[in-house]
């Protein structure tokens, strides 16, 4: 049986390797004798596959469809050497262990932006529909993507007489990224469609059953949403009002489950909903590459501000998405002060909110350690990028860049975490109230997620410093 001590990606991805190396391609999107079914593009199942042929010299077993919960030391050494070995994409993309092989596919995302930012669109754009077809949870910035190529490599400009005209489209131009683009996705979904299988290889992609929130909820704006929810319930029946749902329905909210669920007091949320949220907030941003040019900058800011719109208004949403904001966040926050403020927010309450998945004793020390280490790094290191000198004397628990109220609501974790991994177990609320840590984390992060949102909102629309750099060669 698995090992409590390993998360489900685990089960997961051994599940997956399995399913590739045991059945024909033709099953791949049809084997369900799991929970865990394969619902990846086909480039990650290819991946699996080919990581299947490896696997094989470890341990035959673990590529049994029906050995469920495998995890004999060889599997778990094979599947650990595998994600560090990959995760050299990420460090050859950066110049610069999860067994959901995260480190390669934002190494993926960091080579597609870097060769926008150089001026080669063609080859970003074939990185970007590479990443595409192996983990869709990218189509999140596919916007920023779409927008900033038609604009700045489809599309020329001349500029006479300090007035801007447009030239006509370049048709070979697009037709040429519009045959990069099909080609890769051609490629990955072509023998499914040639099955006729297209539609089942999709359900499984969009599986819209799961529910509004995933199990362990994503610090969002459905979490306060939730939570809302919630507290309405509970003071509306203690008012003598009348839930819309039973008591069974309204608890399942808060029971860790991925699942369908409904609201009591507040209206359901469907699906189109959450899409239109995430479509009208991500607007703004778009158009104003558009409209305005402004460069690799305005490029990121534009990726960041669509993965945050995705973040907090999207359907379904796992926890781990939130290092998609983050990652090219950080590549703004060394050249702007504004941004590195937004930065140090973000990344301190977002790194926060992932420690749930680490949730074993053991690695208790390890990950509260390299939490701080980095977060100590990046204040110090982008204080002293950026040269900035307090006008008035900072409050002994005053953070570098950030305000007073900030500095304090980021302390404040510290609580939470006492509270969680201390206070919580030692009454005795584990067993009664299992889901209470989870909830209180990701209600208190999302606080932080949103307002950070509203801050990078308005300095994304505004373009301030978008065209200066603070960066300090001295």
């Amino acid at each position: 049986m698995l090992d409590v001590n390993h998360s489900t990606d685990f089960e997961v991805h051994r599940n997956w390797l399995a399913i590739t190396h045991s059945l024909p391609i033709s099953k791949w999107y049809h084997e369900n004798t799991s929970e865990w079914t394969l619902d990846y593009p086909p480039f990650f199942a290819h991946f699996e596959f080919g990581l299947s042929k490896i696997a094989k010299f470890f341990d035959p077993k673990m590529l049994e469809v029906t050995n469920l919960n495998y995890d004999s030391k060889a599997a778990i050494y094979f599947q650990r050497l595998s994600v560090i070995v990959t995760d050299l994409m990420l460090v050859y993309a950066a110049k610069n262990i999860h067994f959901q092989y995260n480190g390669f596919l934002f190494g993926l995302l960091l080579l597609s932006v870097a060769k926008i930012s150089q001026g080669e669109n063609l080859t970003g754009a074939f990185w970007f529909a590479v990443l595409l077809n192996f983990k869709h949870i990218y189509l999140y910035v596919a916007p920023a993507f779409i927008v900033y190529l038609l604009r700045s490599y489809c599309f020329t400009e001349s500029n006479k007489d300090n007035s801007v005209r447009w030239r006509s489209l370049s048709i070979v131009r697009l037709a040429a990224l519009g045959f990069i683009v099909l080609t890769i996705t051609g490629i990955s979904f072509g023998p499914f469609i040639a099955m006729n299988q297209l539609p089942q290889v999709l359900s499984r992609l969009f599986p819209f059953k799961r529910g509004l929130c995933h199990a362990y909820w994503a610090p969002n704006f459905w979490a306060l949403y939730n939570i809302l929810d919630k507290f309405l319930t509970v003071a509306g029946k203690r008012a003598g009002f009348t839930a819309s749902t039973n008591l069974t329905t309204s608890a399942s909210m808060t029971g860790g489950l991925v699942q369908e669920f409904e609201h009591s007091f507040l209206p359901t949320v469907p699906p189109l909903v959450t899409f239109l949220l995430t479509a009208v907030t991500m607007l703004p941003a778009l158009f104003r590459i558009w409209r305005h040019h402004d460069g690799w900058r305005g490029f990121v800011r534009c990726i960041v501000l669509c993965a945050y719109s995705s973040f907090l208004f999207g359907w379904h949403v796992h926890e781990k998405a939130i290092l998609i904001i983050i990652l090219p966040l950080s590549l703004l926050a060394v050249t702007s002060v504004d941004d590195a403020r937004v930065y140090l927010l973000l990344s301190t309450v977002g790194h926060y909110s992932l420690f749930p998945l680490l949730f074993t004793r053991p690695e208790t020390p390890i990950k509260v350690c390299l939490f701080c280490a980095f977060t100590v790094f990046s204040f110090l290191a982008l204080q002293q990028i950026h040269r900035v000198e307090d006008k008035h004397p900072r409050p002994a628990l005053g953070l570098p860049l950030l305000s007073v109220f900030e500095s304090l609501y980021l302390w404040l974790l510290v609580a939470l975490f006492l509270y969680t991994d201390g206070v919580h177990p030692l009454l005795g609320l584990s067993a009664q109230l299992p889901f209470l840590p989870l909830l209180v984390t990701s209600v208190y992060c999302a606080l932080g997620v949103t307002y950070s949102w509203i801050k990078f909102y308005r300095l994304c629309l505004s373009g301030h410093e978008i065209k200066k750099s603070h960066v300090k060669t001295s």
